[in-house]
């Protein structure tokens, strides 16, 4: 979250996230044949690709497995393992080869003290704080930026453009997200907007239909997800920047990160862009179609399978 993992008001969005983050049905754990040489011309180890826990992560963790699969790599697949409280290890301690991250949120949890927002100083910030087992890739130019997002009635009602606004009835208010929401942006919040909220809700997946249904006045949701148009839902503008920048990008346990799978990588990040992300979200979100079976039709289209 993720999130928060964490803006595109080209949208449609999904039952999902997750930020910036719900959950699909767990991916089959395929195995593919024998990895190409890397650096040192070693041949790699088995790659294990995870995910969090929301729709996007999903899929894009089934690019990456996909593409990887595609160069002769050996790809086991890990979906819908939980938050970042719980991934992150996984990946640092090698249990993990590679996850789909989000560059601000990531630097965010490993980094407190950061007050960078551009995609420039958080990479920065990302590389000079990583542990040395871990690597960032070339990041995408798709985002999934957090937000906090109302109804439209609620915007035109109180006169809400911005999360500066939402300071003079936030204490009202009750806001919903993923059920670490609270604790990674409570602070946050306060100190840079300073808004209090008269209830924190747990709403997870869920949080676009419970603003829609009045359950949270306000709540986290991401700017990929489709429901924000299909739901007449308001992103609110952080004209503070208490978020920073959510380009996706490939996080790696570097000893298992060979050639072969950081160029595949690369390759991915290239060509995804925060409109295509929001298309192929809307596929998963509004039209329920598979995860696995959308990423290999984007890597068909594009020519990374």
């Amino acid at each position: 979250m993720r999130r928060m993992f964490g803006v595109a008001a080209v949208a449609l969005t999904t039952a999902l996230t997750l930020s910036a983050c719900g959950g699909s049905d767990p991916l089959t754990t395929a195995t593919a044949a024998p990895a190409a040489s890397g650096s040192g011309g070693a041949a790699a180890a088995k790659v294990v690709v995870g995910s969090f826990d929301f729709p996007e992560s999903v899929l894009l963790a089934s690019i990456y497995a996909q593409a990887l699969k595609a160069k002769g790599v050996t790809v086991e697949e890990k979906p819908n393992i939980g938050s970042r409280e719980v991934v992150y290890d996984q990946v640092k301690s090698g249990g993990l080869t590679v996850l789909p991250e989000y560059a601000g949120s990531l630097l965010a949890f490993i980094d407190k003290s950061s007050t960078a927002r551009t995609k420039d100083d958080i990479l920065s910030g990302l590389k000079a704080k990583l542990p040395p087992e871990l690597e960032i890739l070339e990041p995408a130019a798709a985002e999934d930026n957090n937000s906090l997002t109302v109804t439209k009635a609620t915007a035109d009602k109180y006169k809400l453009a911005t999360i500066e606004d939402l300071a003079k009835v936030s204490k009202d208010f009750t806001v919903g997200g993923p059920p670490e929401f609270k604790d990674r942006q409570e602070e946050n919040f306060k100190s840079v907007y300073g808004l209090e909220f008269k209830q924190w809700k747990p709403t997870g997946a869920t949080t676009a239909d419970a603003i829609k249904s009045g359950t949270v006045q306000v709540g986290n949701v991401f700017t990929t997800d489709p429901k924000i148009v299909l739901n007449d839902l308001v992103p609110l503008q952080d004209n503070k920047n208490a978020f920073g920048s959510e380009n996706v990008t490939p996080l790696v346990h570097k000893a298992e990160a060979n050639e072969t799978v950081v160029s595949t990588l690369n390759a991915i990040s290239a060509k995804l862009d925060t409109e295509t992300l929001v298309s192929l979200m809307k596929r998963i979100a509004v039209d329920k179609d598979d995860p696995p079976a959308v990423a290999k039709d984007w890597l068909t289209q594009n020519g990374l399978v």
